[in-house]
């Protein structure tokens, strides 16, 4: 197939600003002025129909000089899942204009990133940079696992810009088509751990609190539904959107992992009060246990908020296999996690979903799972069968499951 990538420099590589109309619906850039129309008539923009067309788009930023030897947020998590994924024939290379991979994309500016963290944080850093040219390496936060090197801040840039991307283009997509394409920001370093006022837990900037904030402000999204599955809770978007009740945090997450935080009865506060949901489950949950939760929790909750689009914090560690996590995700739980969140946005909010990497640290179980995400995305059979290991699982505590699942619906009315 000769599409091997995406290149819109005025559409993929920059932000556009969405203003609605009866008839049509146009979208133009900061950058150049050009100005991208979908009419309801049959003349639509031939740039605009390659993103119709596609069943899912994903942006790579694996930031290679971010790097800390044998730490295990490495540089080698994103080329994994490439590999992995070029080796299952899921590209463009091998798909044509089924999958899309979005390419010079613009980063994200410090603008952006102030949307959400203190503008003295992304300063502070950008200063820091300096003294990290001159370390080789340097910790940026108190607790020590979050490092930064000389790269570190254009590459945390670069990460959050792929998503503010493909949040562009999916929602351009969904203008022209009520079926648009499933996004995934390959990217990092991950982001759901950094709080506004700094970084933690291997999280610079927060992508995906980034990208709610921009859906919001420049393509009018109100409503903004985040599903959190990494086996950590992701406090730093927790925290972003605590009071704030347009922006629904739905957290899953190891009960007592790190960071201790995203009790069962922080449910917000203020105005946001009600629109904030962690449900910590015990070690040991796995696929009986996550279905359970999506059809009990995850899918009334979203129903009752009726999101204008769904934005996924997608972290694999709590696969079995993961050594930072004790959960017993299996790529097959992936896989039907991935399957029914798009089923719901395309239930609830014109299709309009975007994934972004966060967690994920055994590189085989990580690049398998986000490649069967990408076989959900596009409504193929799973093919975790021939990766997960059934033997080596144990009874899930589903008594523990069950009272955790009870609680947290009486909590919010479910």
């Amino acid at each position: 197939m000769e599409l091997q990538t995406f290149r819109l420099p005025y559409l993929a590589g920059c932000r556009y600003f969405q203003r609605r109309s009866i008839l049509r619906r146009q979208f133009c850039t900061k950058r150049s002025g050009f100005c991208i129309s979908c009419s309801y008539s049959l003349d639509k923009d031939p740039l605009i129909e390659k993103l119709t067309d596609a069943r899912v788009i994903y942006s790579v930023a694996p930031a290679m000089g971010h790097n800390q030897e044998a730490h295990p947020e490495s540089y080698l998590r994103v080329p994994a899942i490439v590999s992995a994924l070029e080796k299952a024939e899921l590209t463009s290379k091998f798909r044509g204009s089924e999958i899309i991979e979005l390419q010079d994309f613009k980063p994200a500016s410090p603008d952006d990133i102030a949307n959400v963290h203190a503008k003295a944080y992304v300063a502070g850093l950008e200063k820091a940079m300096n003294q990290a040219s001159e370390q080789g390496i340097i910790y940026i936060d108190g607790s020590g696992p979050t490092y930064a090197t000389a790269t570190t801040f254009q590459e945390s840039l670069v990460a959050a810009g792929a998503g503010l991307t493909l949040v562009d283009s999916v929602v351009a997509a969904s203008n022209c088509s009520q079926n648009p394409p499933t996004g995934f920001a390959l990217i990092r370093p991950p982001g759901h751990h950094a709080i506004p006022k700094g970084p933690m837990g291997f999280c610079v900037f927060g992508n995906v609190a980034i990208a709610a904030r921009h859906a919001q402000l420049v393509h009018g999204l109100k409503r903004v539904f985040i599903i959190d599955f990494d086996v950590h809770h992701g406090n730093g978007t927790n925290d972003a959107f605590y009071d704030d009740p347009d922006i629904y945090f739905l957290s899953t997450h190891h009960d007592g992992s790190y960071p201790g935080t995203g009790k069962i009865d922080e449910i917000g506060h203020g105005d946001g009060e009600g629109t904030t949901l962690n449900l910590p489950l015990p070690g040991g949950s796995g696929d009986i246990s996550m279905r359970t939760v999506f059809d009990e929790v995850i899918v009334p909750s979203a129903q009752r908020f009726k999101p204008d689009i769904i934005l996924v914090s997608a972290g694999y560690d709590a696969h079995v296999l993961d050594p930072l996590g004790s959960l017993q995700f299996t790529t097959g739980t992936y896989y039907t996690l991935a399957s029914n969140i798009k089923e719901l946005a395309k239930d609830l909010c014109g299709g309009r979903c975007v994934f972004f990497l966060e967690g994920g640290y055994n590189l085989d179980s990580l690049s398998y799972s986000v490649t069967d995400s990408f076989r959900a995305f596009l409504g193929e059979k799973s093919l975790a069968s021939e990766f997960d290991n059934p033997a080596i699982l144990y009874e899930e505590p589903s008594t523990k499951v069950k009272q955790a699942i009870q609680r947290v619906k009486h909590i919010h009315s479910l």
